[in-house]
């Protein structure tokens, strides 16, 4: 007599065992977050001859998000159209799930917004282009900068400061 094993054996076998061994564990086990937002398609309007525009596009692609990219002469009708004020603009703007993403923002920070989703928010902005963030590498050189959240209401907050390469330090609170 032979016993074969198949996927779906093997699948209800490991759940059983992950229930038992939650069981037995002393330690407490969380559930996953069941809204974290999944990597979508982002469309990214940018001027066709801005190279920090395509580093940015090349290091939110390698997060995982889809990129469609359309090259624009003129942005300031589309920054407008998405609620973008003159003093949160840079050179670039990525729209994704109703959300608006202006300038060199970390993929790190998107996907935390995404997740998040704050209350009264449009998006994220990194007004500028600073040295040393995502797109605007120059060697070792870096200017720590502020990752803003953008507010229905016109005004901003403080969502992150980026104070260098690997240092992202959350300053926002989410209180949906």
């Amino acid at each position: 007599m032979s016993f074969r094993v198949g996927s779906k054996s093997v699948a209800i076998l490991f759940t059983v065992l992950l229930f038992f061994v939650a069981g037995c564990s002393e330690e407490q086990v969380l559930p996953v977050k069941a809204d974290v937002a999944a990597p979508s398609t982002m469309e990214v309007f940018k001027q066709p001859t801005c190279g920090c525009c395509g580093e940015w596009v090349d290091h939110v692609r390698s997060a995982g998000f889809e990129m469609d990219v359309k090259d624009r002469a003129d942005l300031n009708s589309i920054k407008s159209s998405f609620g973008i004020a003159p003093q949160y603009q840079s050179c670039h703007t990525a729209v994704t799930q109703d959300y608006v993403f202006e300038g060199h923002v970390p993929a790190s920070q998107i996907q935390r917004f995404l997740s998040e989703k704050p209350a009264d928010a449009i998006g994220l902005a990194v007004p500028g282009m600073p040295i040393g963030s995502p797109g605007m590498e120059m060697g070792d050189r870096f200017e720590a900068y502020d990752v803003l959240l953008l507010k229905n209401d016109g005004t901003h907050e403080v969502y992150a400061r980026v104070e260098g390469p690997d240092t992202i330090i959350p300053a926002y609170e989410v209180s949906n």
